[in-house]
């Protein structure tokens, strides 16, 4: 009897059948359940951790556009402390959130699609490769997370890349505004440039945000993995705090040059601004380093890394806490 049980459970009788027709509601309702976990957890993460950098990134914004308008001669002699000062003084301390909430409004949706994206496109990877991930396997699906980390970033940036571009300009400002806002800056660009005005740069951002999250998720899971396995009983903030700053600090150092060019072509044409590159991304390569040389790809790299170790390590941080805060919820 037992064993005429046990077979008409496993190979498919009337058991079976009964119990996965009541399983297959319940495992797609549990699906739903995760994907909105993750999309709420990535974006207030995204959301929190640029908050909380959003100092030195405009920064960064500042220093990456300096040459566009400034002698060369000019920039070497600039510095943190002394861009900083120059904020306070001439436009308050509340400036160095300017454009922050055009970088919630984008980094809500950016995050989320990323996060959800990579997860999404990791599982599909695995199917089709027949690689699986485990904690303690953390060698064999290198290439599926970098693959994925790829893929969501494109997704993520093809969506959202109009909130990416305002944001620049807005934080590009100095002491004349140009644009009063989310809409302004919106309404203004699409009058005056364009429809398309809102993707300037867009090739740039693909090239750039591919690499950058396929080497930011794939270094985070892996470090993370090889931390959880020497030392399991660590608390999951301090590993998620240092495995995100560890990415974060790589994928910028290779995707910063990308990201510099990025940011330059967004504000060709603006208020301004005016023509300076009009050869897309190569051209605005070439012009770069025939202006301000190798180091110029790396202008204001130095704030990125300030930036980029707190604020990689927060986002993993807290999707992380809060994926386990809404898991107990839901599990009470």
């Amino acid at each position: 009897m037992q064993t005429e049980a046990r077979v008409g459970v496993e190979g498919g009788g009337p058991a079976h059948k009964l119990v996965t027709r009541h399983q297959r509601p319940l495992q797609h309702h549990g699906s739903q359940i995760g994907a909105i976990h993750q999309l709420i957890a990535g974006g207030v993460a995204g959301a929190v951790s640029k908050t909380c950098t959003a100092p030195l990134a405009r920064l960064t914004i500042l220093f990456q556009v300096q040459g566009m308008h400034s002698d060369v001669s000019t920039l070497r002699k600039a510095s943190i402390w002394h861009e900083a000062s120059r904020i306070i003084r001439e436009e308050g301390f509340r400036a160095f959130w300017k454009g922050n909430l055009v970088t919630i409004t984008h980094r809500l949706p950016y995050s989320s699609i990323s996060f959800y994206a990579f997860e999404h496109y990791k599982n599909l990877l695995q199917q089709m490769s027949g690689v699986e991930t485990h904690e303690t396997n953390f060698g064999n699906d290198v290439f599926v997370r970098l693959a994925a980390g790829g893929l969501a970033g494109v997704t993520a940036a093809s969506v959202t890349y109009p909130l990416d571009l305002i944001r620049t300009r807005l934080s590009a400002q100095t002491n004349v505004n140009y644009y009063r806002g989310i809409w302004h800056a919106l309404h203004t660009i699409s009058r005056e440039e364009g429809i398309f005005g809102l993707y300037k740069g867009l090739g740039a951002c693909l090239l750039g945000v591919g690499p950058n999250l396929a080497i930011s998720f794939s270094v985070y899971h892996t470090a993370r993995s090889y931390w959880q396995l020497q030392r399991p009983d660590d608390s999951t903030v301090m590993v998620g705090l240092a495995c995100g700053s560890l990415s974060g600090i790589a994928s910028s150092t290779v995707s910063f040059p990308l990201d510099l060019v990025r940011r330059r072509m967004q504000l060709e044409g603006a208020a301004g601004w005016g023509q300076v590159y009009k050869t897309g991304v190569l051209g605005t390569f070439g012009h770069i380093l025939r202006a301000e040389g190798l180091r110029g790809l790396y202008r204001g790299i130095l704030p990125e890394y300030y930036k980029v170790v707190p604020s990689i390590g927060i986002v993993f941080m807290t999707y992380e806490k809060l994926k386990q805060v809404l898991s107990d919820i839901d599990a009470c």
